[in-house]
């Protein structure tokens, strides 16, 4: 996706079951908010991802306060979404006014947006939530819409079935990472990811 240099930052007991599985990116350990801080003092590293695979519970939701308060480009994926249900406004006076992109499918947007979740047009749904949350936002599912707080907005449809599986929401997380890494504007990163996303599980093929 664009990325020079791509670290998994690792809670220490996982860091070797990560290094033996990982070796194409690099592994350093980190622990807690205060160690993901830490690491993200290192300039080279413009762009974080928190989420898939870290659990729900106030530890994500450190983790993720860490990234917004840190310069990089944030995504927010999966349990660092959910993690703030019991309070979105918290998290949207961390995202306003920053680049960040939040990638919920519709069960987390739900959690944090509940009062738009009856909203039957899914491209106001998406618009209403970027502009509250100041965050792009990519809306998963056969139909994923991108929309930014100023409004602009993207609907892309080239995703084929077998991408609605467990995972293939984490890669499309990474993907628009690669692109916010590279330089490439939030907006344009989420878009461009959403499509490379699709075109890639049609190139692969169910399985």
């Amino acid at each position: 996706a664009g990325a020079g240099l791509v670290t998994v930052a690792s809670p220490p007991a996982a860091v070797l079951v990560n290094a033996a599985h990982l070796t194409a990116v690099m592994v350093r350990p980190f622990d807690g908010a205060e160690g993901l801080a830490a690491l993200l003092g290192d300039r080279r590293l413009n762009a974080v991802l928190v989420g898939p695979g870290a659990g729900v519970g106030e530890g994500t939701r450190a983790l993720a306060v860490a990234a917004l308060a840190s310069p990089a480009a944030v995504v927010l994926d999966a349990d660092a979404l959910t993690s703030h249900a019991d309070d979105p406004a918290a998290l949207f006076a961390q995202t306003a006014g920053r680049t960040t992109v939040m990638t919920p499918h519709d069960g987390e947007f739900a959690r944090l947006f509940p009062d738009l979740a009856g909203e039957p047009s899914k491209l106001a749904r998406a618009r209403q939530a970027a502009r509250r949350s100041g965050a792009v936002m990519v809306l998963k599912g056969p139909d994923t819409v991108i929309a930014a707080p100023d409004g602009r907005a993207a609907i892309n449809h080239n995703a084929p079935p077998w991408l609605a599986t467990a995972g293939s929401g984490d890669t499309l997380g990474g993907i628009v990472l690669g692109l916010l890494a590279a330089g490439m504007p939030a907006f344009e990163a989420a878009a461009m990811a959403t499509w490379m996303h699709g075109e890639a599980g049609t190139a692969v093929g169910p399985g």
